[in-house]
């Protein structure tokens, strides 16, 4: 069980840059405000780490109390008691049996309650510290820590058991990820910190996950490992990874100076609102959004991100746009079952990131093709990846259903602010874009050429308007090396941004 691993459809140059590494500091970070109130966005920071909530100072009645000072206490009191059983852990550092496979494998509906002070400590010789495939386990109030997962491994709720809650937990300084999800996980109130490579990783092998609530958490520090630089083109980093989920509720959050991405849905996705958080100075993307369906992004405030691994991939002479919001082959697909028949984009502010909102489809990733690399998933619509071959493929429905489109994307009553002189740059941190490579592999793709710039610029409905840009902002359409004026992006054939403002802004 584990991290599923999937390399992020970036062009080779991006990929290259992520897999140079980015030495950013994760730390505490500058502390956020609310956003302006002119803005539409009305997202607060959830400072968890400063100052967690603390857990009952006494037992509650008929709870089992765990001794710190017994080692391996937690395992064998979980072994000997029925299901549906609370345990309260005292203060103090619990630690488990010494073997690197003692572990916490809880009984269905069991409950684990910190007393303040509790902490359940791996001492980097346990690799994981609750397992099993139990449903509907509670961990409030805890401090896990010290626990050396392997790499694509988590820590809490190994094996992604179904209808478990972690509230008001300090999750920190493991290997691998710090959590694991399960169908209809809530995570709420936790901190999640300074983990090897996810805060919080949700993916289940035999998937997918449903029902999942990501609520009011401080994410921060995560990928202490620099996976990306060890494991080129890895995909296996961020804040949060999502694989697989069909219907996400991520709200509340302050997800800040993680190494890499904040955020990252990557390969059939499906059903997301991710409102109300504050997405803060994390080395790359505050989100990706990669081979996925249906989503609403809204009234979040998205600043200071992607300073470090922007700025690599400018230095290193790409024209391609790497964007804070990254949309790669996800779209609206009103055949999925979704609360929402397409990407919706609105209310939110963008401020002082590395660049803007980049819609990009991989001319030759699709079903079936050497050059997808989600492993050989297929999209939702045909799923039996061998379907996708020739001479089937040129044909309806195929060709349309064989691909990961970006369509029906909505962008709009965002405030996009951009000021150089905060960001540290002169060329290449002000783009906003749609757009796609020139087709030509394999040889016998249906996709050759210009077929897909041309449907994802003009044909598949992506649409920005009635935004308000402040600052120097360029715009991308078709192909990188098509970089427009804000009167060419509204003006014919592309038609972008009806209804929109631009104005210069301090640094100009």
């Amino acid at each position: 069980m584990g991290i599923k691993r999937r390399n992020q459809a970036l062009p080779a140059a991006a990929l290259a840059l992520l897999a140079s590494g980015c030495f950013g500091t994760p730390g505490a970070g500058s502390q956020p405000s609310a956003a302006p109130s002119t803005s539409g966005a009305r997202s607060a920071a959830a400072k968890v780490c400063a100052g967690p909530a603390p857990g009952p100072a006494q037992a509650p009645a008929g709870a089992v109390t765990v001794d710190p000072s017994v080692v391996g206490d937690l395992s064998a009191k979980t072994r000997s008691s029925p299901p549906g059983t609370t345990f309260w852990l005292r203060p103090g550092t619990h630690r488990l049996d010494p073997d690197r496979y003692a572990q916490v494998v809880p009984k269905q509906g069991n409950h684990y309650l910190g007393a303040p002070g509790a902490v359940l400590d791996g001492r980097k010789k346990n690799q994981y510290a609750f397992s099993g495939t139990a449903r509907d386990v509670t961990v409030r109030h805890l401090t896990v820590q010290g626990f050396v997962a392997p790499h694509d491994e988590g820590v809490v709720n190994h094996d992604s058991a179904d209808g478990w809650v972690i509230e008001h937990t300090t999750i920190q300084r493991n290997s691998g990820a710090g959590l694991m999800a399960g169908a209809r996980q809530r995570v709420r109130a936790n901190c999640l910190r300074d983990n090897g490579q996810y805060g919080l990783n949700a993916y289940k092998d035999d998937g997918p996950v449903s029902g999942l609530v990501v609520e009011g958490n401080e994410i921060t520090g995560n990928n202490t490992g620099d996976w990306e630089r060890r494991k080129e083109g890895c995909g296996c980093t961020g804040g949060v990874k999502f694989w697989a989920v069909n219907g996400a509720d991520v709200r509340g959050n302050w997800v800040h100076d993680n190494r890499g991405a904040g955020l990252w849905a990557d390969t059939n996705n499906n059903d997301f609102r991710i409102e109300d958080n504050v997405l803060e100075a994390n080395d790359g993307a505050a989100l990706i959004y990669e081979t996925s369906y249906n989503a609403v992004v809204r009234r979040n405030t998205i600043r200071r991100n992607n300073w470090v691994e922007g700025r690599r991939y400018a230095e290193r002479g790409d024209n391609f746009p790497f964007a804070t919001v990254y949309l790669s082959e996800s779209g609206g697909e009103p055949r999925v079952k979704a609360r929402t028949n397409k990407i919706e984009i609105y209310r939110n502010v963008l401020e002082n990131n590395w660049s803007g909102i980049t819609l990009w489809e991989n001319a030759d990733r699709f079903c079936n093709s050497p050059a997808n690399t989600s492993s050989g998933d297929c999209t939702l619509l045909v799923r039996q990846a061998d379907r996708c071959a020739r001479p089937a493929i040129a044909a309806a429905p195929l060709y349309a259903d064989c691909r990961w489109k970006t369509q029906r994307v909505d962008i709009h009553a965002n405030r996009f602010v951009l000021d150089k002189s905060v960001v540290g740059c002169t060329v290449k941190c002000d783009r906003m874009a749609v757009l796609a490579n020139y087709g030509t592999y394999p040889d016998w793709s249906p996709y050759q050429g210009e077929r897909v710039a041309e449907a994802i610029t003009l044909k598949q409905h992506n649409r920005w308007h009635d935004n308000t840009y402040v600052g120097p902002w360029t715009f991308v359409a078709h192909d990188p090396s098509r970089v427009l004026d804000f009167g060419q992006w509204q003006g014919a054939p592309y038609e972008q941004d009806a209804g929109s403002t631009l104005a210069p802004g301090a640094g100009d």
